[in-house]
């Protein structure tokens, strides 16, 4: 791992993904986790701070970039619930079947190698009667936006820990064994290939 991925692009991520328009999204979302929660691509912790203490009872987050960590960790210390943090690949949760109350994943399907594979152990993972809570950005609707999101992904990947820009959202969930029950999405301000979002649960 260089010097890129080790100390700057978690810098960079998280200052990306910690704008106010995209923490506003996170703060519509994740209050609803119930229980023990797993977070799946924690990063640098900008999620944790929206967890209710009164709702929450154990939070495991798993990230494969061990490197975000630090800053994950100072965010830990802020917050009333108990957090225990896994350098794992996302394609292999190492959990029981139906363990998890809550899955909460956000701006992280973008990135992950194999997203159904990962998804398949999500849902493996997932109790019934628990929720998958999402938030992503992905494939635009508008034509011109999509063509421009596939010029610029396999330019944008390695400058972004993987990220695409393309990626159908609720095919994607929904090829992982998930039935979507609530969606929303829209764009965000900022460069239309970058901020189409979608918000939502399934089960």
């Amino acid at each position: 791992m260089g010097i890129y991925d080790r100390y700057l692009l978690p810098r960079l991520i998280d200052f990306a993904c910690g704008m106010g328009d995209v923490m506003k999204q996170r703060s519509l979302l994740v209050p609803r986790a119930r229980g023990r929660v797993l977070e799946i691509g924690m990063g640098t912790g900008l999620n944790l701070s929206f967890y209710d203490p009164q709702k929450v009872s154990t939070i495991v987050g798993v990230d494969p970039a061990a490197q975000m960590q630090g800053l994950a960790r100072e965010r830990v210390a802020r917050i009333g619930v108990p957090v225990e943090m896994v350098a794992l690949e996302l394609g292999e949760i190492r959990a029981d079947a139906a363990s998890f109350d809550s899955i909460v994943c956000t701006f992280t399907l973008c990135s992950i190698p194999d997203a159904v594979a990962a998804l398949k152990e999500m849902r493996r993972v997932l109790k019934p009667g628990g929720e998958f809570l999402f938030c992503e950005h992905g494939l635009a609707p508008d034509a011109g936006v999509r063509a421009w999101q596939h010029r610029l992904t396999p330019l944008w990947r390695p400058l972004a820990g993987g990220c695409h820009l393309d990626r159908d959202m609720p095919a994607l969930i929904e090829s992982g064994g998930f039935a979507i029950r609530e969606l929303v999405h829209d764009y965000l301000p900022g460069p239309r290939p970058m901020t189409y979002v979608y918000r939502g649960t399934a089960d």
